[in-house]
């Protein structure tokens, strides 16, 4: 493979011209925007695929196992990145995910796709974990860097955005297969952009690589066992539970005793040293759980606890993808320009708990009107803290932990959603259905508890049939709203351990090149 092509002809260690530029980014967005996208396209194609393959058990596993790939393969694939440089994992990632969709959309049963989505998890890893850390090489300076960086936020917000109706239209429409049939022509054309554009940078990491494979074997432990003792913590045997957790506390020991002592560590210690990088870890996990808290429960508020419709609702969620991109527009031109970069990312969690205090306390009677504003508003609090996490951290990562330390930072923030989005289902499912014991024996409707004890009833029942929906409707609803009320609560506390940790947060300078060359 040629190491770069004419067109991209390096000056300084950056493309020469824009059209160079814009190539490169085009290939690293098209690859993105296959992520992207696959994580909420499938949502809304969910109820088809049961329907055709049977199997409600594995219902929540056509989901989690993507994401349980994805986690593993961000932390690995960002080192090793760090050891053979980017461009080779970009193009494996890109080509793992389209043979992965291509198994999807062949799957004949649930378990088939079960683990065919987890390929194309290992694909969506990858691509996160070595596309992100190659915007430093392309743009070593910050300045440079924002302006371009500013269109993988446009890439992901508009697929985040866009993922659910297409999915919903497409597997109406089509038929569910096509949902994944659809990422076979923009694989191949990601693939041809990423291929031919995208200039190839020798590694960083000096030395001949020895891949920690132990401490990738620990995280991959760990991170597993998190996700199986999250998803199955309130359903499960003990035993079980007790098995999963002694693998987590094994793992996550091993790892604290073996990383020190590995010749070329997958998490080196320098990622840790700083003080401030630590700090940006702890901010990934805590912002990734107000986000994924969010995108997931805010449309059970708005169909189930206000009643809006499906579209209605969709129209009330948007603003909380796009304004992240607005959000990130006006950071770029603002974040080299004020004297403490770290005000901007505090603005931001500031909406954030704003929005979260907003949602949890404005009551039964907020209006379509309110409720958008209170998603706008959550939307531009991540559009101005999700890029500068990402941009502090590679500004005081060095050059040769580039990849692994932007990876942390993405792994990070769906460990995050992990367990922040668990917590939030067992206080949504606990609460609401103390609720609706609590309101339906007080109107008199005991024997009518059950049928209203899960809240996806809510959005399933549609439209009031007769007199009794009629009256039992209002009195979940009213349950529903109380549960969502106390659980977005845990929201806006993450979110105020997280401005507490900006605020101690010092000054980073952004205005130096974060490359040696």
């Amino acid at each position: 493979m040629a190491e770069s092509t004419p067109s991209l002809a390096l000056h300084d260690g950056q493309p020469r011209d824009f059209r160079a530029s814009l190539l490169a980014m085009c290939g690293i967005s098209l690859v993105m925007l296959l992520s992207s996208l696959e994580q909420t396209i499938v949502g809304n194609a969910l109820p088809s695929i049961v329907n055709d393959l049977k199997d409600f058990d594995l219902y929540a596993w056509v989901a989690t196992s993507y994401l349980l790939a994805s986690m593993v393969a961000i932390p690995i694939t960002g080192r090793l990145g760090d050891y053979y440089g980017r461009k080779p994992f970009v193009l494996a990632s890109t080509l793992i995910f389209t043979l992965g969709s291509v198994w999807c959309g062949l799957a004949r049963e649930m378990l088939e796709l079960v683990f065919a989505r987890g390929l194309q998890g290992i694909g969506g890893g990858m691509v996160i974990g070595s596309a992100f850390a190659c915007i430093p090489e392309l743009f070593p300076d910050t300045h440079r860097r924002l302006r371009w960086q500013i269109i993988l936020s446009v890439v992901s917000s508009v697929a985040n955005a866009a993922g659910p109706a297409l999915g919903g239209y497409v597997s109406s429409h089509y038929g569910w297969r096509y949902v994944f049939w659809l990422n076979i022509p923009l694989g191949f054309i990601a693939l041809l952009f990423a291929w031919r554009f995208l200039p190839y940078f020798p590694p960083r990491a000096r030395g001949k690589p020895r891949v920690d494979w132990p401490g990738a074997v620990m995280v991959a432990a760990a991170l597993i066992s998190l996700q199986l003792l999250v998803e199955w913590l309130p359903e499960r045997h003990l035993q079980l539970i007790c098995g999963l957790a002694g693998i987590l506390a094994i793992s996550a020991v091993g790892l604290c005793w073996w990383e020190p002592r590995a010749r070329d560590p997958l998490l080196p210690g320098a990622l840790f040293a700083h003080h401030a990088l630590r700090k940006l870890y702890y901010l990934a996990l805590l912002i990734g759980g107000v986000m994924f808290s969010f995108f997931i429960y805010l449309p059970l508020l708005f169909q189930g606890g206000y009643g809006f419709a499906a579209s209605d609702a969709g129209v009330l969620i948007t603003p909380l993808a796009l304004c992240m991109t607005l959000g990130a527009i006006v950071n770029g031109r603002l974040v080299t320009r004020i004297p403490n970069p770290s005000l901007l990312p505090f603005l931001g969690v500031s909406l954030l708990l704003l929005a979260s205090l907003g949602f949890a306390f404005i009551g039964t009677r907020a209006g379509f009107s309110s409720l958008l504003a209170l998603t706008f508003t959550a939307g531009c609090g991540l559009g101005f803290t999700l890029i500068n996490l990402t941009l502090f951290t590679q500004s005081l990562t060095q050059p040769q932990h580039m990849g692994i330390a932007t990876a942390m930072q993405k792994s990070l923030r769906l460990v995050g959603a992990l367990i922040a989005t668990a917590v939030m289902g067992t206080l949504v499912k606990s609460l609401y259905q103390f609720n609706v014991t609590r309101i339906f024996t007080r109107a008199g409707q005991v024997q009518h508890i059950m049928l209203y004890n899960d809240p996806q009833m809510l959005i399933r029942s549609g439209q009031p049939i007769d007199a009794l929906h009629q009256t039992l409707l209002p009195l979940a609803r009213q349950a529903l709203l109380h549960a969502m009320s106390m659980s977005l609560a845990f929201v806006a506390l993450l979110a105020v351990i997280a401005l507490i940790l900006i605020a101690k947060l010092p000054s980073i300078p952004l205005s130096q090149k974060t490359s040696d060359k």
